[in-house]
């Protein structure tokens, strides 16, 4: 491949992630477009629908763009011959896709997160992933995971999903869905980085006490308390988990840390799965002394197939109480987040060739 190469350290999945590469006047983006054109590369696009135009336009600058949203076996026969593969969140890529990837040489996914894909495999085979963790200045105008955090939120708390569906069975009895008013509660923000920031100013406008636990020192507005995590738990009627998926972070919600909730408080998980002990969440689902849970993420989704959800124990419990919410990793997914995401994506991709080898 004339695709340039580059060795990786342990930081390198969100490299290059400087703004001012990425700036109006496009420059780099088109050196990166003239210096592709030297090369014959082929972008398989595993997951096309609805993909910004305007990142596809850059893409067909770069190479031959091949769009199929594709079986497991289909995506291990396209990368075979692929020098940059294009994911959300619908494929695990594990050693098995990287080991028949051949040409491979970057990887661009247009997420914060990275549990869908084999970083450290990836590493070992000098393949390059560009995502946008650490892109804080473009992840500032992207509000969409907030939002969904604190609508699941107000769906929860005001039984807003079980309400209209009384409706359209043709009820009107109000007394059945009363719910609790936000104003004067304790929001704990467990993970106070871009988005514990954003949904921590949405509870100061709903009148809430707002505390945040996080395990690095952060910036934070006036109106947040940083507690320890304990603390934090021991008086929030509201635990949003928002931290950054890491290794350290998995399961950070277990037994013990649910134990150490408030009774009758709820939970909102739109980080990764992984943060919370499934197993246990359920437990205290079941006894009551969680009032209620609500989901965008489960645990090890990526690498799921098929019927998986039809006995998920979750999805059993959800099915049968409105306590338990859940949506299938919607957070980020809007017409205009994802549109922009893509876009920057496609720049910053643009921007990669223009380094040098």
């Amino acid at each position: 491949s004339n695709l340039p190469q580059r060795s990786l350290d342990a930081k390198s999945y969100h490299w290059p992630s400087r703004m001012d590469l990425l700036r109006a006047d496009g420059t780099s983006v088109s050196a990166g477009i003239q210096k592709a054109r030297g090369t014959q590369m082929k972008i398989f696009n595993a997951e096309p629908e609805s993909y910004s135009p305007e990142a596809r336009a850059i893409l067909e600058e770069l190479g031959e763009v091949v769009e199929a949203e594709c079986t497991r076996a289909e995506l291990l026969a396209q990368v075979a011959d692929s020098n940059v593969l294009i994911v959300r969140l619908k494929h695990m890529i594990d050693a098995e896709v990287l080991n028949h990837a051949r040409s491979l040489r970057v990887i661009v996914s247009a997420t914060t997160g990275l549990n869908h894909i084999d970083v450290a495999a990836a590493q070992a085979r000098n393949i390059i992933v560009l995502c946008l963790k650490g892109e804080r200045e473009f992840l500032d105008s992207i509000t969409a995971t907030a939002e969904h955090t604190w609508g699941l939120l107000l769906a929860l708390v005001r039984h807003i999903p079980a309400a209209v569906q009384h409706v359209r069975d043709a009820g009107w009895d109000r007394d059945l869905f009363k719910g609790r008013q936000l104003s004067g509660l304790t929001l704990g923000i467990v993970g106070h980085g871009r988005l514990g920031a954003m949904v921590a100013e949405y509870g100061r406008v709903f009148r809430m006490r707002v505390v945040a636990h996080d395990i690095e020192p952060v910036e934070h507005a006036n109106h947040v308390e940083m507690l320890a995590l304990p603390e934090l738990l021991a008086c929030s009627d509201v635990v949003c988990l928002l931290p950054s998926y890491q290794e350290s972070s998995r399961q950070l919600m277990g037994r013990r840390e649910f134990d150490q909730m408030k009774e009758g408080a709820v939970l909102l998980n739109t980080s990764r799965g992984e943060v919370i002990d499934e197993v246990a969440l359920l437990q205290v689902l079941r006894s009551g002394s969680l009032a209620g849970a609500a989901l965008d993420v489960l645990v090890d989704e990526a690498k799921r197939g098929g019927d998986w959800l039809h006995n998920h124990p979750l999805v059993e419990f959800a099915r049968s109480s409105d306590r338990l919410l859940i949506t299938p990793h919607t957070g980020g997914a809007t017409h205009d987040s994802l549109r922009q995401a893509e876009t920057f994506m496609a720049r910053k991709l643009a921007v990669y060739f223009t380094r040098d080898a």
